[in-house]
């Protein structure tokens, strides 16, 4: 059986939920949560992805996720492998983390009812698992945004968009709307989400009002006929990395002087090769296969080696003399 495509646009806001493999748990401890936290950075990094909510519970995660970018599949290509080594290489393990394909519920963002009860349902997620004592506020749990939504912006991570939530609420992101916001899942928690709602972000494709639906059904019927944008099923390619790793690339090359030919006939480990993948690496979500082939660089495990860690050019006269040169450039757009 063919899998269901996964609807990608821009713009779009998904409820993202993902499962441990045979609901085994995903976080053995709270260093593993503090490093899906970083992943994560580092995935909206790369994507520009932006994170309305979220929770980690035990074996299974969810975020109300914003794509500016066409990218849901690449970015989640990334996060997932990416976080599964990590976890691996902690614990001596080997294998598959998550189970099966992700769910990626798509929600409408412009009906403020169902974008704020996505996020509900989100934060109330400890609330239904029973983690929390009769006295225990869902502000107190650690590992979800809600704290977030109770700080000041400077103590907020920067990957986590508070203000769209609390707008279709129709409210601004000031302490007595974030305070008020913060008593909102309490009462929820003590009223029930209610279970259509419940029903539609564990089961459905979408969630939102029937205008939403019937517009993205019409866009899907359209991208069969092969007119407007294109549904990607998951696959292997990423445009919006490639084009954004093209454009590095460029920069690159530009600040040191070389022509494409001059690097890409320069071996494998070339300095300069290094100094480029690992920027490619740190802001978008090409694989270590293009990256590879693009810049000549060898195998994906080669690639991996030689551009994860460049503490041993630290001395290197070219790298000092093209920092300089960075540095210099920099005080001239200022």
């Amino acid at each position: 059986m063919a899998r269901k495509v996964r609807v990608e646009f821009e713009g779009a806001i998904y409820h993202v939920m993902c499962r441990g493999d045979r609901r085994e748990n995903i976080f053995e401890d709270d260093a593993d949560r503090a490093r899906f936290l970083e992943t994560l950075a580092e995935a909206c990094q790369r994507t520009g992805w932006r994170i309305h909510a979220y929770v980690l519970m035990s074996n299974h995660y969810h975020w109300l996720l914003e794509t500016p970018q066409a990218n849901l599949v690449a970015g989640m290509r990334w996060f997932q492998s990416c976080f599964t080594v990590r976890y691996n290489v902690r614990h001596r393990k080997a294998g598959h983390l998550f189970q099966g394909r992700y769910k990626a519920v798509l929600v409408d963002a412009e009906a403020g009812e169902y974008f704020a009860a996505a996020a509900d349902y989100i934060h109330l997620n400890p609330a239904r698992a029973g983690l929390l004592g009769k006295r225990d506020a869902l502000a107190n749990y650690r590992w979800s945004s809600l704290p977030c939504y109770l700080a000041s912006a400077r103590q907020r991570p920067g990957w986590l968009e508070v203000s769209r939530v609390l707008g279709a609420l129709g409210w601004r992101d000031r302490a007595r709307d974030r305070r008020a916001y913060g008593e909102r899942p309490e009462e929820r928690a003590r009223e029930g989400l209610g279970e259509e709602a419940l029903r539609e972000l564990r089961r459905g494709w979408v969630f939102g009002g029937e205008a939403f639906r019937d517009r993205v059904l019409d866009w899907m019927e359209k991208n069969r006929a092969g007119q407007g944008r294109k549904v990607r099923r998951e696959e292997t390619d990423d445009n919006h990395g490639e084009r954004q790793a093209e454009r590095i690339i460029r920069e690159m090359l530009e600040a040191f002087g070389l022509e494409e030919a001059q690097l890409l006939g320069a071996r494998k480990g070339d300095w300069r090769k290094r100094v480029i993948g690992q920027r490619v690496r740190q802001e978008t979500s090409v694989s270590l296969r293009w990256l590879g082939a693009r810049l000549k660089m060898g195998s994906e495990g080669h690639v991996s080696r030689i551009t994860g860690n460049l503490a041993d050019l630290a001395d290197h006269p070219g790298r000092r003399s093209f920092e300089r040169a960075l540095q210099r450039n920099a005080r001239k757009k200022d």
